[in-house]
C-alpha cells in the first residue's frame, strides 16, 4: 500500500504578459445534474460515503421488488411494455451497484500513483452507467420494433399490468425525490445523476401505463409502441449521462457562475491586486484550479508567497476545490488596472 502524500504547492515570482481571465462555459444539460455551490464548508468524504450507501441500498430494494413484480406480471398479463419497463428497472440494480463501487473507490486517499486522489472513479462510474442505459435502450427498441412489424401477434393485455404500471409510477417518483434531496445535500453529481435516472423510470412507467390502457381499449399496437418509447427514453438518458461524464474525464472546465465565485474569493484576499490566466478542470465532484495572482512588485518573495497561501486557503475553504496551484506575478500598483 502506498503512503498518502500531500500535494506540493508551487508558486513562482517571475513576470508574465497580463491577460484577463477567460471563463469556460459548458452547454447546460436538459436536467440539472450540477452541484449547487454556497459558502458552506465541503461535505466530508465520510458523510458523502455514508449517505450514498444508505440511499443506494434503498434504491436497490425498491428496484428489486419493482423489477420482479413488473416482469412476472408482464409475462402473465402479456404486456411487452411492462416487461420492458421491468428490464429497465432491473438495469437500475446494476446502476446502483456501480454507484456503490465507484463511491467506495473514490474515497481512497491519495497515493504515489494518484497524488490527486481517486475522485474520478465517480465520473468513470457515471460513464459506465450511461453505457448501460444506452445498451438497454437499444435492445428494447429492437424488440419493440420487431413486435410492431406483425400486429396480429400482439395479444390483449390484462388489467393487472395497468395496475402495476401505476404503482411503479408512484414508487419511482418517490425514489427520485428521495435520492435527489440526498445527492444535493452531500453535493454528489453521481448521486444526482442516479436520481434523474429514477425520474426517467417514472416517466417511462407513465408511458407504459398509457400504452397498456390503449391496448385494453382495443388498440393492440399501443403496447409495443409504449415499449419503443421507453427504449428511446432510456437511450437518450444513457447518451446524456455518458457524454457528460466523458467530457468531465477530458478535463472540462467548470461553468461561468462557479468560476466567477472563485475569482471573487481570490480578489478579496488582502494583497491580491488582480487575477488572470485562471484555468479549472473537474476531478470527480471536486475542482482543480490554476491561477496567476498579481501582487505588488516591491514585496519580498516571502510576502508574495504568504499572499498566495492565504488566497489558496480561502478558496479551498469556501469552494469545492481540491487544490489551487498559484503563480505569483509581480506588478506595479501604479500601473495596475485590474
Amino acid at each position: 500500500m502506498h503512503n498518502p502524500r500531500r500535494l506540493p504547492h508551487h508558486q513562482h515570482t517571475h513576470g508574465h504578459t497580463h491577460h484577463r481571465a477567460v471563463s469556460h462555459h459548458d452547454e447546460t444539460p436538459d436536467h440539472d445534474v450540477s452541484i449547487p455551490t454556497d459558502d458552506s464548508l465541503e461535505v466530508s468524504h465520510a458523510e458523502r460515503a455514508r449517505v450514498a450507501k444508505r440511499t443506494t441500498m434503498v434504491s436497490v430494494w425498491v428496484n428489486l421488488v419493482i423489477s420482479t413484480t413488473q416482469i412476472v406480471v408482464g409475462i402473465f398479463a402479456r404486456s411487452q411494455a411492462l416487461i420492458a419497463d421491468g428490464i429497465h428497472s432491473f438495469s437500475d440494480l446494476v446502476a446502483d451497484f456501480v454507484v456503490l463501487a465507484a463511491n467506495r473507490e473514490s474515497q481512497k486517499a491519495p497515493d504515489t500513483d494518484h497524488p490527486y486522489g481517486h475522485h474520478r472513479f465517480e465520473t468513470a462510474g457515471s460513464l459506465f452507467l450511461g453505457l448501460i442505459l444506452a445498451v438497454v435502450g437499444a435492445l428494447m427498441i429492437w424488440a419493440a420494433g420487431t413486435r410492431m412489424i406483425d400486429h396480429s401477434s400482439i395479444p390483449k393485455v390484462s388489467g393487472w399490468a395497468f395496475a402495476v404500471a401505476i404503482l411503479t409510477l408512484f414508487c419511482k417518483e418517490g425514489l427520485f425525490r428521495f435520492m435527489l434531496k440526498a445527492g444535493k445535500r452531500v453535493k454528489s453529481s453521481m448521486m444526482i445523476a442516479n436520481a434523474w435516472h429514477a425520474r426517467s423510470d417514472a416517466a417511462s412507467s407513465l408511458v407504459v401505463a398509457f400504452g397498456i390502457l390503449g391496448n385494453m381499449m382495443g388498440y393492440p399496437v399501443f403496447d409495443p409502441i409504449a415499449a419503443l418509447l421507453v427504449g428511446l427514453m432510456i437511450l437518450r438518458m444513457g447518451w446524456k449521462f455518458g457524454s457528460e461524464a466523458f467530457h468531465d474525464l477530458m478535463d472540462r472546465a467548470i461553468d461561468d457562475e462557479e468560476l466567477a465565485a472563485i475569482i471573487k474569493t481570490l480578489e478579496a484576499t488582502p494583497g491580491v491586486l488582480g487575477i488572470h490566466d485562471i484555468k479549472t478542470r473537474k476531478m470527480g465532484d471536486m475542482i482543480l484550479v490554476d491561477a496567476h495572482i498579481e501582487v505588488n512588485r516591491h514585496l519580498t518573495v516571502e510576502q508574495g508567497h504568504d499572499i498566495g497561501v492565504r488566497a489558496r486557503q480561502a478558496v479551498m475553504a469556501r469552494h469545492r476545490v481540491l487544490n489551487l496551484m498559484t503563480h505569483i506575478d509581480p506588478v506595479d500598483p501604479k500601473n495596475n488596472n485590474s
